[in-house]
C-alpha cells in the first residue's frame, strides 16, 4: 500500500514536469509549445505551432496515461506513459540535431535548454512510480486465504504433534505399543546402599510343621536308638 502511494505521487510529478515543458524555451529561445509533432517526423521547420498541435499533445496523452494507471494501479500503463515521453522527447532532439548540425548545451539561450530538462526529468520520474508500485494483484491472490501453521484438530480428536493453539498438553502418537510400567516401587535391587535395609517376604510356614498349630502337634522326636 505505501510502495503504491508512493509510486503513484513520483509518477504524478513526473507527469507534471512533462506537461509544463512545452511551456518553456527548448532551443534557442524557441518554447516546444512552438514545435509541430510533424516536425519530428519531417524535420524541424520555423514555421510556429499552435498548441493543440504541438508537441504538448503527446505530453497531455501521456499525463492521462498516468492518471489511468494510478487509478488503476497498474504499473504497466504509468511505465508507457514515461516511454512516450522519453521517446517524443529524444525524436525532438536527433531532429533538432540534425536541423541545427549538431546540438549544445548553452547558458547564453543558443543551446538546450530548461524545457528539455523538464521533459527528460518527467519521464524518467514516470519510470521510477512505475518501478515504486506494487501493482494490483490478481483476482487469485485476493481470493487466496491465509494459510493456517497447524491445523486444529476436531473436539473428539486427541491433539497431537505438531503441537496447536489448543490448550493443554501435546502428545507424540506412535503405531507402536506403549511400554508397560513396573508396579513395583520399593528399593532398586541393584543398589548396593539399600542392601543391609531390604526385606524380602518369607514364605509362611507349613501347617504341619507350625507347632503352634493345636490341630496338627509337633511329631515327637524319634527314640533313641540304642
Amino acid at each position: 500500500m505505501i510502495r503504491n502511494i508512493l509510486g503513484s505521487v513520483v509518477a504524478l510529478a513526473g507527469a507534471a514536469s512533462a506537461v509544463l515543458s512545452p511551456f518553456r524555451d527548448w532551443y534557442g529561445g524557441r518554447a516546444g509549445q512552438d514545435y509541430r509533432v510533424a516536425d519530428l517526423f519531417e524535420g524541424i521547420t520555423p514555421t510556429e505551432s499552435g498548441v493543440l498541435v504541438s508537441i504538448l499533445l503527446p505530453f497531455l496523452g501521456a499525463a492521462l496515461l498516468v492518471v489511468l494507471g494510478v487509478v488503476l494501479r497498474s504499473r504497466l500503463v504509468v511505465a508507457l506513459a514515461g516511454l512516450v515521453v522519453l521517446g517524443f522527447t529524444i525524436l525532438w532532439m536527433v531532429r533538432q540535431g540534425q536541423a541545427a548540425g549538431s546540438l549544445v548545451v548553452g547558458g547564453d539561450g543558443e543551446g538546450l535548454q530548461v524545457g528539455v530538462v523538464n521533459a527528460l526529468a518527467g519521464g524518467v520520474l514516470m519510470l521510477i512510480g512505475a518501478l515504486l508500485m506494487t501493482g494490483r494483484r490478481s483476482r487469485r491472490e485476493r481470493e487466496r486465504k491465509p494459510v493456517e501453521p497447524f491445523a486444529v484438530p476436531a473436539a473428539d480428536q486427541v491433539d497431537t504433534w505438531p503441537p496447536t493453539q489448543e490448550p493443554g498438553m501435546s502428545v507424540q502418537t506412535s503405531p507402536w505399543p506403549e511400554p508397560e510400567v513396573d508396579p513395583y516401587t520399593g528399593p532398586d535391587p541393584r543398589d548396593p546402599r539399600d542392601a543391609r535395609t531390604r526385606s524380602y517376604p518369607q514364605a509362611a510356614p507349613h501347617p504341619e510343621d507350625d507347632p503352634r498349630d493345636p490341630v496338627h502337634p509337633p511329631h515327637p522326636p524319634p527314640p533313641p536308638q540304642g
